[in-house]
């Protein structure tokens, strides 16, 4: 954004305008009489002739500099002040290898379900405004990932950076669940939830989904659960003596588990079969739970008038060393 913070110095500039005309006028007036002008058109111009005549140019110059830097030019950033609590939201995410099932699709692009996921939650968390995001990933164990942040361009990045089997090949729910609510403490908020999204069942883990999910109805942390994926035979893509290929194996998720979590914690559950129903949850889900944001906008603002200043005084002290040293004029 940019502004003058003076800009009724700018008059100047018009008088200036009025000075170089009138000027201009009164030399065009001025003339010599002589008897004829043959012959001197073959008179070739010498390049200290032709600055000469852009001396008074630098003069302009420097005082249009001059006159800019009187009016202090500034260039602004505009800076936004989000004063809220929000929501506080952790994703617990699904990296077992049931995830590598290619049974989805991204613009007629059949990928894995962990890649598809990947693409929703990423513009799920780009409509979110004010709200601290964290991220816990889970397969036979559970982790952190990410803390409760409002950083969404970093969310987005670890995002990318996740690998099926990173925590193992099983289906820890439970703990999912239980490190959530420990991420949950770190920041205290008026509405927390969890979005868990997994396409398994439980079963590795300390902790049972039965028991998490009990400790989250008595914290009042709204759990939404969202099954991905189809049940089953699904397309997977392995190596073999000769070559990738792919086979189908039986995948199944725990629908009554996923249920269950959200009817106590007074959340919702979804279930995902392609890209298109997985957006649309995350969509009811941005619906839902929506918080009011007070946002405050101000613009901080940078001078730019010293270099204005020191660009006008180069051109004057040009002028002024030229006009009276090289281009002396001798009345």
């Amino acid at each position: 954004m940019f502004r003058f913070a003076s800009p009724l110095f700018l008059l100047l500039l018009i008088i200036l305008a009025l000075i170089v005309f009138f000027k201009m006028r009164k030399t065009r007036r001025r003339h010599i009489n002589v008897s004829s002008l043959k012959g001197l058109d073959s008179i070739s111009s010498q390049g200290t002739v032709l600055i000469s005549k852009l001396l008074p140019v630098l003069k302009i110059l420097g005082l249009i500099c001059l006159i800019l830097a009187l009016a202090r030019p500034q260039w602004g950033d505009k800076k936004i002040n989000v004063a809220t609590e929000g929501v506080n939201i952790i994703l617990a995410l699904d990296l077992s290898e049931s995830m590598r099932a290619l049974d989805l699709k991204i613009d007629d692009r059949i990928v894995t379900r962990l890649d598809a996921v990947k693409s929703v939650v990423r513009e799920f968390i780009m409509k979110r405004e004010g709200d601290r995001i964290g991220m816990v990933v889970f397969g036979s164990n559970a982790y952190t990932q990410l803390p409760l942040t409002r950083d969404y361009n970093t969310i987005s990045f670890i995002l990318d950076k996740l690998e099926i089997g990173a925590a193992g090949p099983r289906t820890a729910i439970g703990d999912a669940i239980g490190i959530s609510l420990k991420r949950l403490e770190d920041i205290q908020s008026k509405s927390n939830i969890i979005i868990l999204l997994t396409d398994g069942e439980s079963n590795s883990g300390e902790l049972s989904w039965q028991d998490a999910a009990k400790i989250a109805a008595s914290r009042k942390v709204k759990i939404y659960t969202i099954a991905v994926g189809t049940r089953g035979k699904a397309p997977f893509l392995v190596n073999g003596l000769f070559g990738q290929r792919y086979v189908y194996q039986d995948v199944n998720v725990d629908l009554d588990a996923l249920k269950s979590i959200a009817e106590q914690t007074f959340g919702s559950f979804f279930q995902a079969k392609d890209t298109q129903a997985l957006a649309r949850i995350y969509d009811n889900i941005n619906s839902l739970e929506k918080t009011r944001v007070d946002v405050t906008k101000w613009v901080e603002y940078r001078e730019w008038y010293p270099s204005v200043l020191m660009a006008g005084l180069a051109f004057i002290l040009v002028y002024l060393v030229l006009n009276n040293t090289r281009f002396l004029r001798v009345p």
